[in-house]
């Protein structure tokens, strides 16, 4: 892991608004998604952070994730037909995972979290580094009463994640009673006066956790009041470090490596996120053909037999012949094992419990197909 904030190229990374508070704890930053964010910090490191979130509550800055605002008559109609969940299933106070795919291949632009206000009123969470491109893609297919706005920079994200972020939350006066996947507009009791915010029920840890959707100039407060709070809670800042082993422990994919253009929802075994009945969305046609034939590849967990750390684009093999590609790979802390998304070739007939073998630097490593999770959820 390198500390990139002495790079030249640092300087021409955005910065969070909660910039000088990371620096100020010690962060070790990394590039990510054009933007310099804390990759772990002095006193805790990977293991330590991870723990938090698994044990007690941490504190990401994931404000580099974008925001785009939908508006208009028709504005929810509109991001139906475009993008590949169905919001019908849900309602105005509600939030759904959804993909953004290209229309011609299927493959996946970006994944996105969609927040419905209301039928004229949708706010995404896209990925900081494809902000742009859906931006781009829903302007140029929106008719002239629905305006898409780019916000990327106009608001910060925390996430709050962990057995006792209610504790947390509660203590300081917001709502955490509502369910997963919903939302709440609050007001936080700043030291020069009201933060007005959103209180949302998702994350991406697979623990009891909420992001806090509140305007870039008021980030510092809510990063300050967050860590005024009782030490009791066994409070720690967290970076995206910690926020990769998390995920993977889940299963949950990363855009880039397992999704991407090239990776489709029926590839990564992400239909669950494709309202397939819809009569319109990005991608309908190419990704109802390949669940029809059935994919070449599916993404699929391995856990390690050996000691071995699997990283992505290490390969798979059954004896001599290659049977895939990691895409990510991790030592899992809760585990104490190497853990691994990986596509599959779906010719080689594997189900789970099958031996395959890892190429880890030219040493091969016996791995277990295996169906994620890799460490039980917590969410409800």
């Amino acid at each position: 892991m390198t500390d990139v904030t002495t790079d030249a190229a640092a300087t021409r990374l955005r910065r969070s608004a909660l910039h000088e508070r990371h620096t100020a704890a010690g962060a070790k930053f990394a590039p990510f998604g054009g933007w310099e964010m804390p990759l772990e910090y002095a006193g805790g490191g990977v293991l330590r952070e991870h723990t938090a979130v698994r044990t007690g509550v941490g504190v990401f800055d994931v404000s580099h994730l974008g925001k785009a605002r939908v508006t208009g008559p028709g504005a929810a109609e509109f991001v139906n037909a475009c993008l590949s969940n169905d919001l019908g299933r849900i309602g105005p106070g509600r939030a759904q995972y959804t993909l953004c795919c290209d229309d011609a291949t299927g493959g996946v632009v970006d994944d996105i979290i969609a927040y419905l206000h209301a039928d004229d009123h949708i706010f995404l969470i896209p990925n900081a580094a494809n902000t742009a491109e859906v931006v781009r893609r829903l302007r140029a297919a929106a008719p002239p009463s629905v305006t898409v706005t780019d916000e990327h920079e106009a608001y910060a994200v925390l996430a709050v994640q962990g057995p006792r972020s209610a504790e947390l939350l509660a203590s300081l006066g917001l709502p955490t009673a509502h369910e997963y996947m919903s939302f709440s507009a609050a007001t936080l009791d700043g030291p020069t006066g009201p933060v007005e915010l959103t209180v949302c029920r998702t994350g991406y840890t697979g623990e009891h956790g909420y992001e806090l959707v509140v305007s870039a100039e008021h980030a510092v407060a809510v990063w300050d009041a967050l860590f005024s709070a009782d030490e009791a809670y066994g409070l720690r800042p967290c970076g995206l470090a910690a926020r990769d082993t998390l995920r993977t422990e889940m299963g949950y994919p990363l855009h880039g490596q397992d999704l991407s253009l090239e990776i489709t929802p029926v590839q990564a075994r992400s239909g669950w996120a494709v309202g397939w009945d819809k009569p319109a969305f990005w991608g309908r046609d190419a990704l109802r053909a390949e669940k029809a034939a059935g994919p070449r590849r599916t993404l699929r967990g391995l856990e390690a037999v050996d000691r071995a750390i699997p990283r992505p684009g290490m390969t798979v093999h059954v004896g001599d012949a290659r049977v895939g590609t990691i895409t990510s790979g991790t030592f899992s802390p809760t585990r104490k094992q190497g853990i691994a998304l990986a596509l599959l070739d779906t010719a080689a007939n594997l189900v789970d419990g099958d031996l395959v073998e890892v190429d880890i630097r030219g040493r091969r490593a016996q791995m277990r197909v295996t169906r994620p999770p890799f460490v039980q959820p917590s969410v409800k």
